[in-house]
């Protein structure tokens, strides 16, 4: 169901900005590329006092980063036992409207949503935890299709939907297919591919000869289908332990990317079209890279995250480590003006000029003290983060 505030005069009348994306926006999980890099310029990266918030609101508990879209900011929360997508004014925080749109789900790691809005022509999309996917209208929350999965991982259903053209896009699990695709403004169902355990990563695209693919990467294989039909053209087994494939894959000049936390480890492999299907041959496999649940930022080829044993830099193309902070894990990144901005899970943010030789803070400041595992957004010159239950926004813009 839908609550709405009482406007102030006129609140209404700019949710029309939020209904179409732009290339400034940043309008899904990763931002536009699905890449974790921001375009934004001129930003601050140190600071003589303490940074102080532009605003800051408690929203209940969710791992949901955020999308922007206008002056429009969307993201998850918890209230009075139900999850809540939460359209909020960008500039104040204030509460623009909120749809509470499935049951909570509870867990010793932190309650709530996991995944993060995705933003497509007036239209937004939010898988929740207990399997509900939900597309409402990004002007008013209003409910205009949804679905219900009944394959829910141990740790719950955490991808974020991919829109892909025409195409909704979500990692189901079992008899709701491995990756199936709706009509993005009816919730027709147009393909469904495979019956595998759901993973916990977002369906990744990505193109190669011309030709659009989408990966899937699941609880223990991954798998690439044609974006427009589904049809499988490859797959290997990616076993980990409890079933947690979580982090994006990457896709570089012909080259993918995965990796996995506990003692399961990274590889990259280069694919090639071979009649209707792809082969992919290995080029490095390692533990150099254990990424839980984080995400790698690749730059000028390098990688670079903060996995589960430390924050480090290694050669996309080798595996080889450029270099290693110790005791810095579990961290989240954005890349914007050629800086690294990281977030501690304890809720500071380091800034660093983004390096294959080092990494060397310019500013480091305590931001949030809550369980920091959601990644933080830079975006109209603000940097926007969050722990379970609050989210902070700062003015960075110089």
């Amino acid at each position: 169901m839908m609550s709405f505030p009482r406007p102030v005069a006129g609140a209404l009348v700019g949710l029309l900005a939020a209904t179409q994306a732009s290339s400034a926006d940043w309008p899904n999980f990763r931002g536009a590329n699905h890449d974790g890099v921001s375009t934004e310029t001129n930003l601050k990266t140190q600071w003589q006092t303490s940074l102080t918030p532009i605003w800051e609101r408690e929203v209940g508990s969710a791992f949901s980063s955020f999308s922007v879209v206008g002056d429009h900011l969307f993201t998850c929360g918890l209230k009075d036992g139900k999850h809540v997508l939460y359209c909020l004014d960008a500039n104040k925080g204030t509460v623009a409207w909120e749809n509470a749109f499935e049951d909570e789900y509870r867990n010793e790691f932190g309650d709530g949503v996991r995944a993060t809005p995705t933003i497509n022509d007036g239209r937004v999309y939010i898988l929740g935890a207990n399997g509900k996917l939900l597309c409402a209208d990004a002007k008013t929350g209003r409910d205009l299709w949804t679905k219900q999965f009944d394959a829910k991982p141990t740790w719950a259903y955490s991808g974020s939907i991919l829109i892909e053209g025409d195409l909704a896009i979500a990692s189901a699990g079992g008899s709701g297919g491995s990756l199936v695709a709706y009509k993005k403004d009816t919730g027709v169902e147009v393909w469904k591919t495979g019956g595998d355990p759901v993973g916990y990563a977002t369906p990744y695209p990505f193109t190669l000869d011309e030709k659009r693919y989408i990966v899937g990467f699941l609880g223990d294989a991954a798998l690439i289908v044609e974006a427009k039909t589904g049809r499988e053209v490859w797959r290997t087994g990616w076993k980990t332990d409890w079933e947690v494939n979580a982090s994006s894959p990457i896709f570089n000049d012909g080259y993918l990317f995965l990796s996995s936390g506990y003692r399961t480890g990274a590889g990259v492999m280069r694919l090639t079209p071979s009649g209707d299907k792809l082969t992919a041959e290995p080029v490095w496999s390692s533990k150099v890279l254990l990424n839980k649940f984080q995400s790698c930022i690749l730059h000028e080829g390098n990688l670079y995250t903060s996995d589960q044993k430390s924050m480090k830099c290694v050669d996309f193309m080798t595996g080889a480590k450029r270099w290693d902070v110790p005791r810095i894990k579990h961290g989240t990144f954005v890349l914007a003006d050629k800086h690294l901005y990281l977030l501690t899970e304890g809720g500071k943010l380091q800034i660093a000029p983004i390096s294959d030789k080092g990494f060397t803070p310019t500013a480091k400041v305590d931001i949030l003290n809550g369980k920091c595992w959601s990644v933080p957004v830079i975006n109209n010159g603000r940097l926007y983060a969050r722990d379970l239950n609050r989210i902070v926004a700062f003015d960075i813009h110089k």
